[in-house]
């Protein structure tokens, strides 16, 4: 995600200058309608008709697409946020199947853990303090699997590792898929042809409009209602930004502290 463009932008700061450029190609498309008619005063258009819905309707077939594409993303990081909360927290508990002295040492690791977990949210869409918390975390995590691969050799402790062992790899194989996750946004192709879709049907519809005059509120709710659907699938496209943001499932995350606190 570090080499796309705007990528660092709010969406609300991407939004309001997309807002007027709708504005502005609806302006232009008036304007060459009326450079038209007075080139050609015998052959006024009445409006586009067909064509002009037809694209409408592509348009708003294509942010519909764009929509459903960013929400599906999103409900998936948010599940895989909450699946890796819970496997943290299996974890934990299964530290207790140990003797005190294992259990304290898989404790004192995993603590650890969850704070580079937690702080993996955190540290926002910055690529390079994100690496380093992945990188501290698997650290953690061959810790605590290099451990509970050396207590498997003791017969005293079968039951415990056939425990502890699906846990982990849960615990450590969610930091993959769920970062894989993170990486999936909607494919910049489909928005850029759609945001020329947008500005091209804008266009067309001030082309079309019909008398000498604009009708302003039409085109200020056209551009209106056009950029907050784009401001929604942007936002939705950036879980880490914004308003609508991962912030309440984080809370499961950071909830598994108490796990530590209650054992003081």
């Amino acid at each position: 995600m570090e080499d796309q463009p705007f990528v660092h932008i709010p969406a609300f700061y991407l939004a309001i200058p997309f807002f007027f450029l709708l504005i502005l190609f609806n302006w232009l498309g008036f304007l060459y309608k009326k450079r038209q008619v007075r080139k050609f005063p015998d052959i006024e258009p009445a409006g586009l008709g067909t064509a002009e819905g037809s694209l409408l309707g592509l348009m708003a077939l294509l942010l519909s697409f764009a929509f459903g594409i960013a929400a599906a993303k999103y409900e998936t990081r948010r599940q895989l946020l909450v699946e890796e909360a819970n496997a943290i927290g299996t974890t934990i508990l299964r530290c207790d199947l140990y003797p005190d002295s294992s259990r304290n040492l898989f404790r004192a690791d995993l603590k650890n853990y969850l704070e580079a977990r937690i702080e993996y949210y955190e540290v926002g869409d910055s690529q390079d303090q994100i690496d380093k918390v992945i990188s501290r975390a698997d650290s953690l995590s061959g810790l605590c699997w290099s451990r509970a691969a050396s207590l498997s050799h003791n017969p005293a402790y079968t039951v415990p590792t056939l425990q502890m062992v699906p846990a982990l790899n849960a615990m450590i194989d969610i930091v993959t898929t769920r970062e894989a996750a993170r990486k999936s946004i909607v494919p910049r192709l489909i928005m850029y042809i759609l945001l020329t879709l947008t500005l091209v049907s804008s266009f067309l519809t001030g082309y079309g409009s019909k008398g000498h005059e604009r009708r302003r509120v039409l085109v200020i709710a056209f551009a209106l209602m056009t950029t907050l659907t784009l401001y929604l699938v942007i936002d939705l496209d950036r879980p880490r930004q914004g308003y609508i943001n991962l912030s309440n499932a984080q809370l499961q995350m950071i909830n598994l502290r108490s796990n530590f606190i209650e054992s003081k």
